[in-house]
Parts: C-alpha cells; sequence; structure tokens
C-alpha cells in the first residue's frame, strides 16, 4: 500500500503493470483482424475466379453455336455444358458447406463408428488395416465428406495403391489416407491445404478438382477439435494424417 501511495504522489505516474499487455493484446488482435481480412478478400477473388471460369466456357460454346449453327455438333456441345455447369454447382455446394462449418457443429454432434464409416465408404480398390469400434464425438455427414474428400484426392494422384488405416493413438483415433504418387514436397504440406490452392508439382489441380477438397476436410477436422495433416509415405507417396478425439 504504501509503494502505490507514493508512486501516486509522483509528478510521472508509474505505468501499470497490465498497460503493456493490453496494449499488445490489441496490436495483436488488430493484426489478426486484418490477416482475416485480407484472407477473406483473397478467397472472394480466387472464388470469383474459380466461378467465372466455367461461366467463361459456357457463354463461348453457346455464342459459337449461335453465330454457326450448321457447324456446332450439338450433343457434343451439350455434353460440354453440362460439364462446366456441374463444376460450377460443386464450387457453389463447397462455398456453402465451408460457411456451414464456420458456424459451429451446436447440436450435431454425435456418436460416430470411424471404422464401420471408413468400411461403407472405401471401394474394392481401397485396402484397408482398420482397429475395430473406433468411436468418435462428430457429425456423421460432415465426417463422411471428410473422408470422401481425401479418398477422392488420394485417387486422383495413385500409381498403384491406395491404402487406408485407422487405430487408436493416445487418446485419439489416428486415420491415415496413404497413396504411392508423387508425394506432396515439404514446402507445399501447408499451403496444400489452403483454399483454391495452386501448387507448381504433380499435385497441383491439373487432374481435377476445385481446390476446395483438401481446405474442407481440414476445417471439418478443426471443427471436431483435430488435426490434419499431410507426410510422406514410407513409398513416397503422401499420407494424410486425421487426428480427431476418442470418446471417453
Amino acid at each position: 500500500m504504501r509503494q502505490n501511495a507514493d508512486c501516486a504522489a509522483l509528478v510521472t505516474p508509474c505505468p501499470r503493470p497490465h498497460e503493456e499487455p493490453a496494449g499488445q493484446e490489441l496490436r495483436e488482435a488488430r493484426r489478426y483482424a486484418e490477416l482475416l481480412l485480407e484472407r477473406q478478400r483473397q478467397f472472394a477473388a480466387d472464388a470469383s475466379h474459380e466461378l467465372r471460369t466455367p461461366l467463361t466456357a459456357i457463354r463461348v460454346q453457346v455464342e459459337e453455336a449461335r453465330l454457326h449453327p450448321g457447324d456446332i455438333d450439338l450433343p457434343d456441345l451439350l455434353d460440354h455444358v453440362t460439364g462446366d455447369l456441374d463444376r460450377l454447382e460443386g464450387i457453389v455446394d463447397d462455398l456453402l458447406l465451408l460457411a456451414t462449418i464456420e458456424t459451429g457443429l451446436d447440436g450435431r454432434l454425435e456418436q460416430v463408428d470411424l471404422t464401420t464409416l471408413v468400411e461403407t465408404a472405401a471401394a474394392h480398390d481401397v485396402r484397408l488395416d482398420l482397429e475395430p469400434a473406433v468411436t468418435v464425438e462428430a457429425a456423421p455427414c460432415l465426417i463422411a465428406r471428410l473422408l470422401a474428400n481425401l479418398l477422392d484426392n488420394a485417387r486422383r494422384h495413385v500409381a498403384h495403391t491406395l491404402q487406408v488405416s485407422l487405430r487408436r493413438a493416445g487418446g485419439r483415433a489416428e486415420l491415415a489416407v496413404t497413396d504411392d504418387g508423387q508425394g506432396v514436397p515439404p514446402a507445399d504440406r501447408e499451403r496444400i491445404f489452403e483454399r483454391f490452392a495452386r501448387l507448381d508439382t504433380a499435385r497441383s489441380r491439373n487432374r481435377g478438382g476445385a481446390g476446395l477438397g483438401l481446405a474442407i476436410a481440414r476445417d471439418i477436422a478443426a471443427a471436431h477439435h483435430g488435426t490434419l495433416h499431410v507426410e510422406n509415405a514410407d513409398d513416397g507417396g503422401a499420407r494424410f494424417v486425421l487426428r480427431l478425439p476418442l470418446v471417453r
């Protein structure tokens, strides 16, 4: 108490211990808000580009048909337009799903048997190595979508073998989707989860996909208090590892 009185009597007040951290927290909050704003702007620009590409293709084909109706193979034109419309619909669905994930999972969680879910989702081309009855608390439709996105990504890059393993490890369910393709260079192992990521590697989007599948998968994992990362497989391919808290 005496020390506080002495400080109050000085012409130059003693700095309050909490003022420095408060100022630092404010600056960090401002930087974080600016980062989020920049990410939103970049996302909007990328989404606009992705949506505009199939729209432009549709417009070009339709205008060509209108200018030269006698030179157009109508069934072929309709096939191309339908493909572009499917791509547009897929992008819009993915954007809506991302928005849904960001609102939270309140009221949608239930106990999910990951072993059964993987067995149901995996096709004949997938080798399975699963522990029985691995259970997590999750939104079933979202975890199914996460797994579907990982399998779709692996199928686009696999050379011969695609494997899914599931085990308990340290209080968490650990699910790994492994392919024997080109793998992911260390410099791209975070970028690959960015929305509309464009990689200068063999695992770029030149084999299909709108560039949202892995971003959605990681957002779903984070919404369930889990993690998703990629590492090298033993044979040089890619191994995507999902970890979720086990039901206690």
